[in-house]
Order: C-alpha cells, then structure tokens, then sequence
C-alpha cells in the first residue's frame, strides 16, 4: 500500500512562507501531566495571551480529541499510544506550517512522550504540569476521581493506569505551589526566550 503513497510538499507553500506571512515560528507546547494537574487551564489562559498578541495558535486537547479525530479509542496503553501518535502527527503538520500548536494529553508514560517527541522533531518542547494525585483528587475538576473511586472508570491515570513523572521536560510547572497566572507567566517567559 505504501507503494500508492506520493506525498506532495514540494508545489505547496512552504513552511518558512507561511511563518514569515505569520510573524512567528511554528511550536508544539506539550503539556502532560495527570488529570486535574492544571495542563487545560494553563494552556488555554497562554492562548488567550498570545492570540492577544496576533499570534496564530492551535489548541489540540485530549477530550476535544477523543471526541473527534480519536473517537472510538479507549484508555489501554495501545489505545493512549494510537492517541498520542494521532495527536503528534496533527501537533507536527500544523507547527510546520506556521501554528503554536498546544497540545494537553495526560501522555502517562516515558516511551509516549519519546514518540511525541520523536514525530514532532525540534519544534516539540515539554511541559510538565505536575501535582499530586491527592491533590488533584482533591480538585476533581472534571468528577472523574469519584467516578474512579466508585469503580466506574477503569485504566485511570494513578489509579490502576501508571503514570511515570517526566525524566527531561522543558519545563515543570507545579501547580501546587504556583497559581495559574504565575504558571502563564512562567511558561510565557520560557518561550519567549526560545523565540516563538
């Protein structure tokens, strides 16, 4: 099947035309972290701020997903790889042409985000949105921790479903120390430093 396939980039408007047209360079900000850690709401607040700046940003969230291009995929490690690949090669075409692309997916495990990594390339940087899981139990923005307790989630992030914490992020924001605006303002620095 593969044999069919002619990828076509060479009669399209490149990358570098569309950035230049755009006044910015493409990014993937990849926030992970367990559910109810704070990634939704940080990335949404940094949207806010930098479409306020005229900048071109696409946000890819995990439910937002789930409910279109990943319908259909459950929570098995398989299922979270399939949605993490998905999600990376969507992050990867719109960053090279021209978008900051905020991507907020849970990524629970070490080799998902090496994939994420991986199909990205140099645009992909990490964000670790880190809590605890009795803190964000504690939260329970969405309701899912009592649904959990209640045995009726199965493949829960800290609960039944592992979560390994970032060996080499870009950057940590840890939510149970730093509000929301002191993590906007965190991470806004941090990119502004590498030049988005």
């Amino acid at each position: 099947m593969s044999e069919n396939i002619h990828p076509e980039f060479s009669r399209q408007v490149s990358g570098e035309e569309k950035e230049r047209l755009l006044g910015q360079r493409g990014q993937v900000i990849w926030f992970c972290g367990i559910s109810g850690s704070g990634k939704s709401t940080i990335a949404n607040a940094l949207e806010r701020k930098l479409h306020a700046e005229g900048r071109y940003v696409v946000m890819l969230d995990g439910d937002n997903l789930r409910s279109g291009l990943n319908a259909g995929l459950g929570f098995s490690d398989e299922d979270r790889e399939e949605n993490i690949r998905r999600a990376s090669e969507l992050a990867k075409l719109l960053s090279n042409n021209g978008a900051i692309v905020l991507v907020t997916l849970i990524t629970p495990l070490e080799k998902f985000r090496r994939q994420a990594r991986g199909v990205v390339g140099e645009r992909y940087r990490e964000v670790y949105v880190k809590a605890s899981f009795d803190e964000c139990k504690r939260r329970d923005v969405k309701g899912l921790y009592a649904k959990q307790a209640a045995g009726k989630i199965k493949h829960f992030t800290g609960a039944g479903s592992q979560f390994e914490e970032p060996q080499n992020p870009d950057l940590v924001l840890d939510t149970e120390r730093l509000s929301i605006d002191e993590s906007v303002q965190k991470i806004y620095k941090f990119y502004q430093e590498i030049g988005i």
